[in-house]
């Protein structure tokens, strides 16, 4: 049996969903294939969303027209912003988030959407002519003709679970592994790596005792993700609490009597597991010294009774867990409702792809998520986002949207997976990019929501709400800066705060300004201040206060956008350019660099062989 779609997206997960809907909304028509209706959108690890690093890449996707941070508003157990102590590029917002009411939504939306068909079916081939996607095949047998095909797998591709000494073919949470694609890729001349990762324990909520622990409250006000949320919808919430526990001596100790019962140290688990998320019996290898580490305990829903335990992930056997788990405070009676496990996946190596995310080598396959060596929802999510808006607009015949490092931590991430690769799961942080104060989670829609409307992600109405929000924030900036007092109509509120006072007349921006002045003190001396949301305020505060570093920071990328601006050719013979080093013309000619930008990013590229290229293109 054979039908015809334009897109096949293979996977539903956090890329697949993001792919399917950007592809759709621009017109393409799309099939979503996943390996079971009821894993859409599941989180088989932490049931949160966002982060250090990872809620910027929320409030860019947002911004851009996708739908991870419209849903996790509505899901929001609980919202914190990390990092308030520090300056505001790495204010970074993080929510506990209704796991199952999460898939629930996303499976609904993508069964309403127009031009786009959903349906549970495993692929298992990839067909190509004249090095072109032209089909994909299911398990059943059933081929699908298309024009383009983004492999969204997550970590289900010839995926393996470990517990102990006993492993199994299974994907996450018991879902079924996928198999058979491994092998059509490899086929296909696509490089595989094997990586790992791992999630912990989940216990009932009733088996706890909270009395001991510290308890985390929610943040309020609440500053939704989506530009499409209203701040108001969450004045009446009730948010659930968090809690956090220590481990301990007992702990480490049953640990270390029993590591080598563990997969990841008995030499069983060959693929490589994340750096920044590590298992807890590998924080005890690695941090030896340490005599506690935190865990957060985390609601998983609320119609659950699950609770999760981050931090606490293991490859350990389930006796060993249970003595693990009952060595913590409040944990003494502790009911296991899903063990913990470590789970081996194939992934790509993602210097395949050029920053479109289509390969090189293969025409019309892409590839999203945590199939290009990423870790994490949010990761996936952007890159999914990309691949079927990409896929879309060159099936049209338009020009692909390529975001830049100075732009974006979305173009941060793809520079980073196609330029440099990754030899371990790539997690996204704000120290990735060196340009963070642009970079702010406040101003993510100023930087993008442009490009989402030209795309046609974004659509009029919204992007006029866009238009109105910048004109206010622009307004009060003039507003404060025009706004003057003198020394004596300032003195009482700097005499209230212990403050320098002054010597001659300022502004309101001047006094905003002072480390210690916030927006909300100058109430005190701004009365006639108009009534603003708070997003707003945030960025008209973040702008002032910042003004001289951000004009340096803008200043510098002027002058690395001019390396960005060098286009190289896809078809350039870096062997045949005299005095090009043999090991940098190997990583050019491998990456394929679309900018000199771009290849003096690629390791093994040096200076001198930069100034090589330069000289070789002025001479052309």
């Amino acid at each position: 049996m054979s039908a015809i779609t334009e897109i096949a997206v293979i996977g539903a997960g956090h890329a697949g969903i993001e792919a399917a809907l950007a592809a759709a909304r621009t017109g393409s028509d799309t099939v979503l294939f996943t390996m079971s209706l009821e894993s859409i959108a599941n989180m088989p690890c932490n049931p949160s969303i966002g982060g250090t690093g990872k809620g910027h890449l929320v409030y860019e996707i947002d911004a851009l027209g996708g739908e991870m941070g419209q849903v996790a508003d509505l899901v929001t157990l609980q919202s914190r912003t990390l990092n308030l102590g520090k300056g505001a590029a790495v204010h970074s917002k993080r929510i506990q988030a209704d796991r199952k009411e999460y898939h629930r939504l996303m499976k609904e939306r993508l069964e309403k959407i127009p031009n786009l068909r959903l349906i549970q079916a495993e692929i298992v081939d990839i067909g190509v002519e004249n090095g072109r996607v032209c089909s994909v095949t299911t398990r059943l047998g059933e081929v699908w003709q298309c024009r383009a095909a983004i492999i969204c797998t997550g970590t289900y591709l010839d995926s393996r679970i470990f517990v102990g000494d006993i492993n199994y073919e299974s994907g996450p949470d018991g879902f079924l592994a996928a198999k058979g694609l491994s092998d059509a890729l490899t086929r296909l001349g696509i490089r595989l790596m094997r990586f790992k990762t791992g999630t912990p324990a989940r216990v009932n909520r009733r088996s706890i005792c909270f009395d001991g622990l510290e308890r985390q409250d929610g943040e309020a006000p609440i500053i939704p993700y989506s530009s499409l949320t209203e701040e108001g919808d969450f004045d009446e919430k009730d948010q659930i609490p968090c809690h956090v526990v220590y481990t301990n001596a007992n702990t480490h100790q049953i640990i270390r009597d029993n590591i080598t019962r563990s997969a990841m140290y008995s030499g069983q688990i060959h693929g490589t597991g994340p750096r920044y998320c590590p298992s807890i019996e590998d924080k005890l290898v690695r941090f030896s010294d340490k005599e506690r580490h935190q865990l957060f305990i985390e609601p998983v829903g609320a119609d659950t009774e699950e609770m999760y335990i981050q931090g606490f992930s293991t490859s350990l056997p389930v006796d060993v867990q249970h003595k693990m788990l009952r060595s913590l405070q409040g944990f003494e009676h502790a009911e296991v409702m899903r063990y913990a496990y470590a789970i081996e996946y194939d992934c790509m190596d993602p210097t395949q792809l050029y920053p479109t995310l289509e390969c090189k080598n293969l025409e019309g396959l892409y590839g999203a998520g945590q199939f290009n060596g990423t870790s994490g929802y949010e990761e996936a999510a952007a890159q999914g986002l990309i691949a079927g808006l990409n896929a879309s607009l060159k099936l049209h015949g338009k020009e692909p949207l390529i975001l830049s490092r100075s732009e974006s931590y979305i173009g941060t991430l793809i520079d980073d997976l196609v330029t440099k690769g990754t030899n371990e799961p790539y997690r996204m942080m704000t120290s990735r990019s060196e340009y963070r104060l642009l970079l702010r989670q406040d101003n993510s829609d100023a930087r993008l929501t442009p490009k989402g409307y030209a795309v046609g992600l974004i659509s009029e109405e919204r992007y006029e709400k866009y238009l109105k929000k910048q004109e206010m924030i622009k307004a009060e900036i003039d507003r404060l800066e025009s706004t003057h007092g003198s020394p004596e109509y300032f003195r009482p509120f700097l005499e209230k705060y212990g403050m320098p006072l002054l010597n001659s007349g300022a502004s309101l921006a001047d006094l905003l300004r002072r480390p210690d002045v916030t927006y909300e003190m100058l109430s005190e001396v701004d009365p006639d201040r108009p009534s603003l949301p708070l997003r707003v305020i945030l960025t008209v505060e973040v702008s002032i206060k910042y003004e001289g570093y951000i004009k340096r920071q803008l200043r510098e990328v002027e002058r690395h956008e001019r390396l960005e601006t060098k286009r190289l050719s896809a078809d350039l013979d870096y062997k045949s350019i005299k005095g090009l080093r043999i090991e940098a013309a190997q990583k050019l000619d491998q990456i394929k660099p679309a900018t000199i930008g771009q290849a003096s990013r690629i390791s093994g590229v040096n200076p001198a062989d930069i100034s090589v290229l330069l000289i070789y293109l002025g001479m052309k």
